[in-house]
């Protein structure tokens, strides 16, 4: 009997759990429904792929949307525009929004801003904060919501979590994986003079590697103590490494597309202010050795930390300038790049932006492409080059920090639950993002 599909992406290479190899993909009812060689089958839509690679869906496990309350730098519906124009499916957006996410109200309202706004699917994180720890366990299972993220040094909005004892009872409150901004509050006080007024390059001296070391070590700790499963976000130094790799058993980090790309002080020099976050991106040493983590293993996500802010805001003079870059828009040409580089291969590529990220959160039906699973896709020319031009940054900000920037691999068309949502560098249709499911709060007859 003839095969029949919603959609068959047609001669492609895919990266299946079993390899990458030529095959063809039928999607039905915006799941994966067979791989193979599909050649006599019809399709109500037909992506002819041959030259291309198609890839499970690129999630993005760190962005900062800025809705509500700063909708000037980034909204809801811009940000997820910004995601599927780089290839990416699904993002984890971050809580230091104005209000902050750590109410029931606050999640249920940033669900009903995100629905039929947001192109790709979504989750969100609940913020940690000492008022609200007796409702973390209860907030962490609502629908929609990715975990907890706890800052446990300042960085761009409100929230902090930095004594020792309400770490400690904000991990033993609930089940979930913590995730955690890992900077010593204490430390960063201390040193703060150390920023020198116009001179960012001095950002990597105030915020310094001894200050994520020290928390890093401290937090590990603390969820080992609480036998709670932690996510360090934005590693950014070769000295929290070794505390990584050894707490495997119940930690996984994080590093992002700039810490491995951009190094001090060619950054701070070329780019000033544009090249501030939190942490910083420091010296060449931290960087070689974050890709000696990527490649045994200790680092198990990228995430982009897409941390938008306006030109007049990063034109102020340094320290009074906010930290933070956009990145969900270019996160995977950079990786491609670095793919064709030879620094990463394809599949370890996969398996630091699906796979990786569906294993640590729980992600149901995401992440791999295989029978059964959403139809996300992100379908890639390994062999293209392009410029990176602020002009094609959709974030409201307007540039990026990799602008002039040629590099090679570029997502060509998304594909998200079976619907073509990108291609050729244009979105296709309107917003039809819709929540991301976990395996550990679905609800009965959510599918």
């Amino acid at each position: 009997m003839k095969q029949s599909f919603d959609l068959l992406i047609r001669g492609g290479v895919v990266a299946t759990p079993g390899g990458i190899a030529p095959a063809d993909v039928g999607v039905t009812g915006g799941r994966i429904a067979a791989i193979g060689a599909l050649g006599d089958a019809s399709a109500a839509q037909v992506f002819e792929a041959r030259g291309l690679h198609v890839l499970p869906g690129v999630m993005d496990t760190q962005v900062h949307f800025r809705e509500p309350g700063n909708a000037h730098k980034e909204d809801l519906a811009s940000g997820s525009l910004a995601a599927i124009l780089g290839g990416v499916t699904s993002v984890f957006e971050m809580p230091n929004t104005a209000p902050p996410t750590t109410s029931r109200d606050a999640i249920e309202d940033k669900l009903a801003r995100a629905h039929g706004r947001m192109h790709c699917d979504h989750a969100f994180y609940v913020g940690a904060t000492p008022q609200n720890i007796g409702a973390l366990a209860e907030l962490e299972r609502m629908p929609g919501v990715c975990g907890i993220k706890a800052f446990l040094g300042s960085s761009t909005g409100t929230l902090l979590l930095n004594k020792e004892e309400d770490i400690l009872s904000a991990l033993k409150a609930g089940k979930r994986r913590v995730a955690v901004h890992s900077e010593d509050e204490d430390r960063m006080i201390a040193r703060k003079h150390l920023a020198e007024r116009g001179h960012p390059e001095t950002h990597p001296v105030w915020r310094d590697a001894e200050a994520a070391r020290m928390s890093t070590e401290r937090v590990l700790r603390l969820a080992k103590q609480a036998g709670r499963r932690l996510h360090v976000l934005h590693v950014t130094t070769g000295d929290e490494i070794p505390l990584l790799a050894g707490a495997k058993d119940f930690a996984t980090a994080e590093t992002t597309p700039q810490h491995l790309t951009l190094s001090a002080p060619e950054c701070y020099e070329r780019l000033g202010t544009y090249a501030q976050m939190n942490p910083p991106i420091r010296d060449e040493s931290h960087r070689l050795a974050l890709w000696q983590a990527v490649r045994e293993g200790v680092i198990d996500v990228i995430g982009s930390d897409h941390a938008p802010h306006t030109r007049a805001e990063k034109d102020k003079e340094y320290p009074d300038t906010p930290s933070g870059m956009p990145g969900v828009q270019t996160l995977a040409t950079i990786l491609l790049d670095h793919v064709n580089k030879g620094n990463l291969t394809l599949e370890r590529f996969v398996d630091l932006t699906a796979s990786g990220p569906q294993r640590i959160f729980g992600i149901a039906g995401k992440g791999r492409i295989a029978r059964g699973y959403d139809a996300d896709f992100t379908i890639v020319d390994l062999g293209l080059s392009r410029k990176i031009e602020n002009s094609w940054i959709a974030s409201t900000c307007g540039w990026t920090p990799f602008d002039g920037m040629t590099t090679k691999g570029w997502p060509v068309a998304t594909i998200l639950r079976g619907r073509i949502v990108m291609r050729d560098f244009a979105a296709t249709g309107a917003a039809q993002g819709q929540p991301v499911r976990f395996v550990e709060t679905l609800e009965p007859d959510s599918r």
